[in-house]
């Protein structure tokens, strides 16, 4: 798919850089804007959105992992489709800054068996809480294991996850093209069924590689690997790594036994052994099957309470009264020669203020007469109105003796419906007593929806759209199974979408479906026809068939496959050669009785014994040795 890096999804997560890619998705580093943290977000791929078994199975993915809470689990955030921008089916899930279990063995090659356990026991751990809740992982392997730059090992991509309440297993055929082949188990390979074991099975490979540092099998295709995972028992790790002990020995081989009544019943089961020889390698370790001792530090919050009577000592300050005595005035009696003059003069002064007074008095009676009974002064000020409802209205101009109604109804982008936009007059306006205010209402943001368009031609939705009073915008094309050549897929704001008037509404043209060029892949392998298959934007079914003459893992044919183009969404059906149909009988002479019947039954053959003597060691084989027979037949083994 293309780089979406610098896109905003769903208005909250920026992508920043391509983390990682697979078969279904494309994980992004991402900031999510509105809790400011780093954050992992993963897009399906464009050509599987249109699929709904893959939406649904990528849904399922979210479901699976958000029902699960334990550290060595990565945790699901969020899920949606993103409107608004590039259409995008994400999941978020937390960001872990580090490697993968992967780099460490490209790196290290075979680990000691001690740091192997260190690292393994807590993906145990994860999964005997998974397999608790009753959820399968299904594509256990080195890269969906991750380690963290702080030691904290959490397995993720639960994209093959299942429940018993989120649906059926996968086919064969899906868990082929989608699972990792190298840890599959046989019978998700044999018949595409699986449970808890197949988990472990899938375990017991990732500890083998662990401690060897490559895989139990290595082929030219995935199929011939795929085949003998069916076919073959895994070697011993000890085979391989001579200092592995007896007791990993023990713990791989049972993990991954072709029978899977052989292996361990649940992760919990293989846990408990795992732990065990744990602490055998590691006494001094302290055996958690969490990682959780580091002590966690708690802030201790003081809360200073002070009483009435340190608060007022702190706000009243010391204030010094200092009082002096007043000054006493010694009056001399006053010169009788100029008493009468100053009596005078102030009976004088008191007159002509008085008189002036009155004067004051006498204007402001008048004015203020002419105020209230002619002037301004008989009008009511209005209180402002603005947001409220009609009744609220009316109960407050009617508690000043006024009356209200509504002059005008109009649509407003702010104001609520049935509020008051304004009034006339407007708050802070006069009205005379027992007068009459106008009010206006709002009837609401006013919005058109955008008419159906799906199917129409362009004149048609012209028409529809400009009757609707909005406007057309841009005229684009887009391939679409659902629509003929030339009429409408829909408009841009989508029908029934609710718009503002006047606004533009572009119009998507189908351009039919689309035809992609298929190709005659007969006696290729199926990994290059499934990946161009798929990169065409095709849907891949296959199918697995005995044949002598085609070599394991090629096309037998497929179907169709007498047109040169087909349909972009199309599924093409490839039947896949499984090799002959014939197994060949192995060499037991010499073995026990138990190890050459656990040979025999894990090759799918039916054991049956002759003893001649007390000797309990195989001396005869019937078919013999090197003979190729049907799966199921009886070999007969004598015992002497």
């Amino acid at each position: 798919m293309s780089d979406l890096t610098g896109e905003l999804i769903d208005n909250r997560y920026q992508l920043q850089r391509v983390v990682a890619s697979g078969g279904m998705a494309t994980i992004y580093h991402a900031l999510d804007l509105r809790l400011d943290r780093q954050v992992a977000v993963k897009i399906m791929h464009p050509h599987l959105a249109n699929d709904e078994d893959f939406v649904n199975r990528f849904i399922r993915e979210a479901k699976a992992a958000a029902t699960l809470s334990h550290p060595n689990i990565v945790a699901i955030q969020d899920q949606g489709w993103n409107e608004g921008g590039v259409p995008a089916v994400f999941i978020v899930m937390e960001y872990i800054e580090g490697f993968t279990l992967r780099d460490v063995i490209s790196d290290q090659g075979a680990l000691s068996a001690t740091e192997t356990l260190r690292y393994f026991a807590p993906v145990v751990s994860a999964m005997t809480a998974a397999h608790k809740h009753g959820i399968l992982h299904r594509d256990i392997k080195p890269e969906n294991i991750l380690i963290s730059k702080d030691g904290r090992v959490k397995i993720a991509d639960f994209g093959l996850a299942k429940g018993a309440e989120l649906g059926s297993t996968l086919t064969v055929e899906s868990s082929v093209i989608l699972g990792s082949v190298s840890y599959l188990s046989p019978e998700q390979v044999q018949r595409g069924v699986s449970d808890v074991r197949s988990d472990v099975y899938s375990l017991g490979i990732v500890l083998f590689e662990m401690l060897t540092g490559k895989k139990p099998f290595d082929g030219e295709s995935p199929i011939q690997i795929a085949y003998m995972h069916v076919n073959e028992n895994i070697p011993a790790p000890s085979s391989i790594t001579p200092s592995v002990p007896p007791e990993l020995d023990e713990i791989v081989l049972k993990a991954a036994a072709n029978n899977p009544d052989k292996r361990y019943k649940d992760a919990g089961a293989m846990q408990e052994q795992v732990l065990a020889v744990l602490a055998k390698l590691d006494p001094k370790r302290r055996q958690m099957s969490l990682e959780l001792d580091i002590p966690i530090p708690r802030a201790k919050i003081e809360k200073k309470k002070r009483s009435k009577l340190d608060i007022l000592k702190s706000v009243t300050t010391q204030i010094d009264l200092k009082r002096s005595n007043p000054m006493r005035e010694n009056t001399n009696s006053s010169k009788t020669n100029t008493s009468q003059t100053k009596r005078k003069r102030k009976l004088s002064k008191r007159v002509k203020r008085n008189r002036a007074i009155a004067l004051a008095i006498l204007l402001a009676l008048v004015v203020g007469g002419w105020y209230f009974v002619s002037g301004a002064g008989n009008k009511i000020a209005i209180p402002s109105l603005a947001g409220m409802t009609q009744t609220q209205a009316a109960k407050t101009v009617g508690a000043l003796g006024l009356k209200v109604d509504v002059a005008e109804s109009l649509f407003s982008e702010d104001v609520a419906k049935g509020k008051v936009i304004t009034s006339d007059p407007a708050g802070g306006g006069k009205v005379a007593v027992a007068g009459t205010v106008h009010l206006i209402i709002s009837k609401g943001k006013e919005r058109i929806q955008v008419p159906d368009l799906a199917g129409l031609t362009i004149e048609a939705a012209t028409t529809a759209i400009n009757e609707a009073k909005l406007k057309v915008g841009r005229v684009t094309e887009k391939f679409s199974a659902s629509q003929e050549a030339g009429l409408l897929i829909d408009g841009s704001p989508a029908s029934g979408s609710d718009v503002r008037k006047d606004s533009t509404v572009d119009l998507i043209v189908s351009k039919g479906i689309e035809q992609v060029a298929l190709s005659n892949y007969q006696g290729k392998t199926s990994d290059e026809a499934q990946n161009e298959l798929t990169s065409s934007g095709l849907i891949v079914s296959s199918q697995y068939e005995f044949s002598d003459t085609v070599p394991i893992g090629k096309i037998i044919s497929q179907t169709p496959g007498d047109v040169t183009t087909v349909a972009k969404g199309e599924k093409i059906t490839l039947v896949i050669s499984k090799g002959p149909s014939k197994i060949f009988i192995p060499n037991v002479y010499s073995l026990s009785k138990l190890a050459a019947t656990k040979i025999l039954e894990d090759l799918g053959f039916k054991v049956d014994y002759r003893y001649i003597a007390k000797k309990k060691t195989v001396t005869n084989i019937s078919p013999k040795v090197g003979a190729a027979v049907k799966p199921g037949s009886t070999v007969t083994i004598t015992l002497g």
